[in-house]
């Protein structure tokens, strides 16, 4: 009986998401849409009909692939939101498309993908330059992405 169990998986246990009741949320805070994490851009709430309650309509930007999501859920209801973590890292190296990061630790990365769009470009302009940077990597739901660069401080 005991010998099915399997502990080779070291997780933490945190969850990708908690609760939070819809009315909490607000506008620049963070909430899932549609089973992807957004960034909330618009909030606006209904007044209660005779027998219901008041509705919110949200707008989120997902925050990894820009596309917009919508939903409306009653205000005393609870809706998911985000364990968002941001690590900045200084950029190395860049090798086939994926960037080469240090962390603060001294460890490094290496299968972080160079982003699409005008980061992607941003990035790969400035280390031609052989300027030093920082990446800012956010994480959220099993994702990551590259969304942000610095220069460095000396």
């Amino acid at each position: 009986m005991a010998d099915d169990i399997d502990f080779t998986t070291g997780d933490a246990g945190a969850s990708a998401t908690f609760p939070m009741q819809c009315s909490a949320l607000r506008k620049n805070g963070f909430v899932v849409l549609k089973n992807r994490p957004c960034k909330i851009v618009e909030m606006s709430t209904s007044k209660t009909g005779k027998h219901g309650h008041a509705k919110v309509h949200l707008v989120g930007i997902d925050i990894f692939t820009g596309k917009k999501y919508e939903d409306i859920c009653p205000s005393t209801h609870n809706m998911d939101v985000p364990n968002i973590k941001r690590q900045d890292y200084q950029l190395i190296g860049i090798h086939d498309r994926y960037l080469s990061l240090l962390s603060d630790t001294g460890e490094v990365r290496e299968d972080l993908k160079l982003p699409d769009g005008d980061l992607g470009k941003e990035i790969e302009a400035k280390y031609d330059a052989t300027e030093e940077i920082m990446i800012s990597v956010l994480y959220a739901m099993g994702d990551e992405c590259a969304v942000a660069i610095k220069a460095m401080t000396k």
